[in-house]
């Protein structure tokens, strides 16, 4: 480029003096348009300008072709059709099969995935990636971007005209550390990014609204000590390694009036724990979250026939939820489940 450059001004130059083009009333019509083009685009909304993992990214107009990858999530979809962005879709991985807001996921089940091979993560690899043309590329964490697992890279991306985006505190693959406010940033970022900042902003308000009211009618409640996992899920070696011990889930949680039976049970965000650990751990009420679980409800009543010592079991007390218990525009219905199973008096 920077061969390119003095060639590129000395042609212009070459140009103004044949034509006497670059005086007078033109400097005033060129500055007269630049002036127009600016307020249009202010009017736009855009460019938009975002930060994104050390990454700057910039928008000129919305995106048209959305590639929304796997990453074991279903926020950036679900956020997406929230915003009545689905029409932007062009290839979707992510699902998980059930959610609390009618109607979700089927339209999910609806839209198109690209008809590509996925690779061993059952994710979108490079060459596949590419290939859908796409200008906006949604991972739930870095993971999505990474060379060495056959992805397409943020530079990559760029190259090939498309602007990439990792959700919040997905940077470092750590999401121990997210809170529900993690889920207003993702609809806020994309309401900048497809200048829908408006519709982002009052899907925002409804749902601080509906937490705020919940947690104030359980505040002097006694906070039950909840057990968090994921149904027929396996991440490590033992018996029970999709037990939750950090991240949005907490937060959820304390929201509802609850705690976590197992926070201190791991640094990260879930715990791999023994048969015999979880035996020995008084557990109030479960917390079930259905991953592509046709009956999460069965799996939360098998565990309870397995500890009948758990205060749990005695009352018979579990919740079964799947999106709003993760990252993404509904944890406003986690906790109102979670808070009236609990705490069924203050409702």
């Amino acid at each position: 480029m920077s061969k390119q450059r003095p060639a590129a001004i000395a042609l212009a130059v070459s140009l103004c003096l044949l034509t006497a083009a670059c005086g007078g009333s033109s400097d005033d019509s060129s500055a007269k348009k630049s002036d127009q083009a600016s307020a249009d685009g202010a009017k736009s909304g855009y460019p938009v300008t975002l930060d994104n993992c050390g990454t700057t990214e910039k928008f000129t107009k919305a995106p048209s072709r959305v590639v929304v990858m796997n990453g074991a999530s279903v926020a950036e979809v679900s956020t997406l059709l929230a915003l009545g962005l689905g029409d932007r879709i062009v290839a979707n991985q992510q699902t998980y099969g059930r959610s609390e807001v009618p109607g979700r996921a089927d339209a999910i089940k609806k839209l198109p995935t690209g008809n590509i091979k996925l690779n061993d993560a059952y994710d979108v690899p490079r060459e596949a990636m590419l290939g859908l043309r796409p200008d906006l590329v949604l991972s739930t964490t870095s993971y999505g971007f990474d060379e060495k697992n056959g992805f397409a890279t943020r530079d990559q991306l760029k190259q090939a005209g498309a602007n990439s985006y990792v959700s919040p505190q997905g940077c470092d693959q750590n999401t121990s550390k997210m809170t529900i406010a993690d889920s207003y940033r993702l609809m806020r970022d994309m309401g900048k990014i497809f200048n829908v900042g408006d519709r982002a902003e009052k899907l925002i308000a409804a749902s601080e609204k509906n937490i705020a009211a919940v947690s104030d009618k359980v505040k002097n409640k006694k906070k039950p000590k909840v057990m968090v996992l994921f149904s027929h899920m396996a991440m490590g070696g033992n018996d029970f390694s999709s037990v939750v011990a950090k991240g949005i889930y907490n937060d959820i949680l304390a929201k509802a009036g609850a705690t976590n039976a197992f926070e201190s049970a791991s640094k990260t965000s879930f715990a791999d724990l023994s048969k015999e650990k979880v035996a020995a751990t008084d557990v109030d009420a479960l917390v079930v979250i259905g991953y592509n679980d046709p009956n999460p409800a069965a799996y939360a009543k098998k565990l309870l026939k397995e500890f009948p010592q758990w205060s749990a079991a005695k009352k018979n007390t579990y919740v079964v939820l799947s999106d709003s218990m993760y990252l993404g525009p509904s944890n406003d219905l986690a906790v109102q489940k979670i808070a009236r199973t609990l705490h069924p008096d203050a409702f």
